[in-house]
């Protein structure tokens, strides 16, 4: 049987349509519309109906999608209905931030290990964790068995801490660093860069 392939386009909008509906429903809303959904997500209703044609049907004509339902089926389809393990690597302002940021365990995903390759910074604690050393950082993630990892180091260092990760069986990589890394092909990586943003914002601007 051939599996289908969602293009990554629509798998991009599918966290927005969770939090949407994880949104309505901490607000005391049971059911909900694609028209609903699409006014307060800024995306056609049709977009939207289409987006979860892909994976089944899921609502009903004439009354709509059952938002606790709903919110269970896009957990499943993303996979996270269930706890992933993080690893950190960079603690810089931007990692000490992101490893006390507590936002990450109510969807899904759980720093449980921190690294940096700064003497200063190698034992001591943030938090709950104490800081590793990087050179001990391929060993650690393997044996952890950890597919997820953050990348918050300087530009410089951001594709040898890739290569490295690759080595430790990471398969996700979400790169803060501001530069472009290069993966094997069954590695998927994301990037979080606030200059782009701005670059784009400030283009519809006066």
């Amino acid at each position: 049987m051939i599996e289908k392939t969602i293009p990554d386009i629509i798998v991009g909008r599918l966290p927005h349509y969770l939090r949407a509906l994880q949104q309505m429903s901490l607000n005391g809303g049971h059911t909900t519309s694609s028209q609903e959904l699409g006014e307060t997500l800024g995306i056609s209703a049709a977009q939207i109906r289409k987006d979860l044609s892909q994976f089944g049907e899921f609502g009903k004509q004439g009354t709509g999608y059952s938002i606790p339902f709903l919110i269970q089926q896009l957990q499943t389809i993303l996979k996270v209905n269930r706890m992933w393990e993080m690893a950190l690597i960079g603690i810089g302002d931007l990692g000490h931030a992101i490893a006390r940021y507590q936002g990450f365990a109510k969807a899904g995903f759980h720093i449980t290990m921190v690294f940096d390759n700064d003497p200063a910074k190698i034992g001591t604690k943030i938090g709950d964790f104490v800081v590793q050393d990087t050179n001990t950082m391929i060993h650690t993630i393997s044996k952890a068995g950890i597919k997820i990892a953050m990348i918050t180091t300087p530009a410089s260092g951001a594709q040898q801490v890739a290569d490295c990760l690759v080595k430790a069986g990471v398969k996700a990589i979400l790169n803060y660093a501001p530069t472009s890394i290069t993966t094997p092909p069954d590695v998927r990586t994301q990037y979080i860069d606030p200059v782009i943003n701005l670059q784009r914002l400030t283009y519809y601007l006066e």
